[in-house]
C-alpha cells in the first residue's frame, strides 16, 4: 500500500515509477482526486461540529436568560448542524474507502535499478553455479523414471481430488520429507532463521496484509466460513507483526517455516499439465525477513544466498536473475528468482523467488518499529522468500539424479535424513 502524503507531495514522481510496470498507467490524478474529496468532507464536518458545538453553548445561555425564542433558534440550528455533521461524515467514510480500495489494488513501486522489460524474456541473469549435467543417455521427466513411478501416483490422486494433484509413497515420499527437514535444519542452524510452525487457515486481514486481497482472490482458495487457505506460509509468517511497535533492538527478526500451500493456479491452464511441477497443493520451505528500511536491501542479498546454498548443497546447477518490471511479482520492489536446470525439460526452472517489498506490505499490516532517538515510529519492511520449494527440489533431484537403469543416485547431503541410504533403485527401493 502506498504512502498517501508522497503522492501528494510528488505526484509526477510517482507516476514515473509506477509506469515502468508495463500496461500500468498514472493514477495520481485519480487517487488525488477522491483525496481531495475525502479531505474537504472531513474539513466540512469539523467545521459544522464547531458551529454545532457553538451554538450548543449559546442555547443554553438564551434559555438560562429566559429568551425562549433565540433557544429555539439555536436549539434549530444544533439539530441541522448535527445533521450536517452526519452527512459530511458518511462522505467522508464512502471516499476514505474509496481510496483505500484504490491504494490496495496498486502495486508496489520498482526500485530504480530493477531491469524494464515487458517479460520474462527481459529477466536479466546475474550470476549461474554448477554447469548443467551431461547424460550419456536421452534423460527423462521426473515422472518418467522407472525408480520414481511407484511412489508418484497421478492417477490415484485425479481419483481423490482431480488433476494438479499427486499422492507420493514409500522412498519418494521420504526423498521428498528429507528435502524439507534438510533445508529447514539448514536455515535454522546454519542462517540464523528462527524455525516456525504456523495456521495453513487465515483471516481476511492476513491476506491483505501481504496482498493477496483484494486483487487476487481467484488465485487462492476460501472455506465456506471465510477462512483462506495459505497459498505460501510468507503470509503468516510476516502477519505475525501486523499491528505490532517493534523495538529496534528485534530486528532483523527471520523466521522459516516448512507448511502445505495451496493455489488455484488460476490462469495455467495447459501449463506443465505433466507431472507435479505445478500443483494446487505443495510443500514449501519459506523464508521472511522484517528489517529496519536501512538494512533491507542487504537483507535482501543474504536471503538470495540462503537460498542459493541450499541448491549448492544438493549439487544442483542453477542460475540467478533480477525480474524485470513485467515481471515482478505485485507486492515486490526488487525480485531474485533462482531457476534449477532440469535435465528432464533442458532447461531451467524457477525455484525461488526471494523479494523484497520495502514497506508495502507494513503499511497494510500497520506493522512499525521505533528507531532509537526518534520521535515517532516508522514502518519496517518485509522481505520473503522460497528456500526452497519441497516439489520442485524433488523434480530436480531426481532428474539430474537419475541414471540409464531408471534408478536415481541421491545427493550426498541428504544422507543424514535417509538413514544413510544414497540411491533409489529402479525398482523404487531406497539402498
Amino acid at each position: 500500500m502506498h504512502d498517501i502524503r508522497a503522492i501528494r507531495d510528488n505526484p509526477a514522481a510517482f507516476d514515473t515509477r509506477l509506469t515502468r510496470r508495463p500496461g500500468v498507467a498514472p493514477m495520481s490524478a485519480e487517487i488525488l482526486a477522491i483525496d481531495e474529496r475525502r479531505r474537504a468532507r472531513i474539513l466540512a464536518a469539523e467545521t459544522a461540529q464547531a458551529a454545532q458545538n457553538a451554538a450548543s453553548k449559546e442555547a443554553g445561555a438564551a434559555r438560562a436568560r429566559g429568551e425562549e425564542a433565540e433557544f429555539e433558534r439555536l436549539r434549530a440550528l444544533v439539530a441541522e448542524k448535527k445533521a450536517e455533521v452526519a452527512r459530511l461524515t458518511d462522505e467522508a467514510a464512502v471516499e476514505d474507502g474509496r481510496l483505500r480500495d484504490l491504494l490496495l489494488s496498486i502495486p508496489n513501486l520498482p526500485l530504480d535499478d530493477v531491469p524494464d522489460g515487458a517479460g520474462e524474456e527481459d529477466n536479466v541473469e546475474i550470476r549461474r553455479w554448477g554447469e548443467p549435467k551431461a547424460f550419456g543417455f536421452g534423460p527423462l521427466e521426473h515422472y518418467e523414471i522407472a525408480g520414481v513411478k511407484p511412489g508418484m501416483d497421478f492417477a490415484t490422486a485425479a481419483k481423490l481430488s482431480g488433476a494438479r494433484f499427486v499422492v507420493l509413497r514409500g522412498a519418494v515420499a521420504r526423498i521428498h520429507r528429507a528435502l524439507a527437514q534438510f533445508m529447514l535444519d539448514l536455515h535454522v542452524a546454519e542462517h540464523g532463521l528462527t524455525e516456525t510452525w504456523t495456521p495453513v487457515l487465515v483471516k481476511d486481514e492476513a491476506m491483505v496484509g501481504t496482498n493477496q486481497l483484494p486483487k487476487f482472490a481467484e488465485d487462492s482458495y476460501q472455506t465456506t466460513n471465510g477462512w483462506w487457505l495459505i497459498p505460501t506460509s510468507e503470509v503468516t509468517l510476516t502477519n505475525t507483526v501486523a499491528g505490532e511497535i517493534l523495538d529496534e533492538s528485534a530486528l532483523p527478526i527471520r523466521m522459516t517455516a516448512h507448511t502445505q500451500c495451496f493455489r488455484s493456479e488460476a490462469g495455467s491452464a495447459g501449463k506443465d499439465t505433466a507431472g507435479m511441477l505445478r500443483q494446487h497443493q505443495f510443500e514449501k520451505v519459506e523464508m521472511v525477513s522484517i528489517t529496519a528500511p536501512e538494512a533491507s536491501l542487504d537483507e535482501h542479498a543474504r536471503m538470495t544466498r540462503c537460498a542459493e546454498t541450499v541448491l549448492e548443497r544438493l549439487g544442483l546447477a542453477y542460475r540467478t536473475i533480477v525480474l524485470c518490471t513485467g515481471d515482478m511479482g505485485f507486492g515486490a520492489r526488487k525480485t531474485h528468482d533462482l531457476e534449477v536446470w532440469l535435465p528432464g525439460q533442458n532447461r531451467y526452472r524457477e525455484i525461488s523467488s526471494v523479494s523484497v517489498c520495502g514497506d508495502f506490505q507494513a503499511r497494510r499490516m500497520n506493522a512499525r518499529h521505533r528507531p532509537a532517538g526518534a520521535a515517532r515510529p516508522e514502518f519496517v519492511h518485509t522481505l520473503n522468500g522460497s528456500g526452497l520449494a519441497v516439489g520442485r527440489c524433488l523434480i530436480a533431484v531426481l532428474e539430474n539424479g537419475q541414471t540409464a537403469d531408471g534408478g536415481v543416485v541421491l545427493p550426498q547431503a541428504l544422507a543424514p535424513w535417509l538413514g544413510g541410504k544414497s540411491r533409489l533403485t529402479p525398482e523404487g527401493q531406497l539402498v
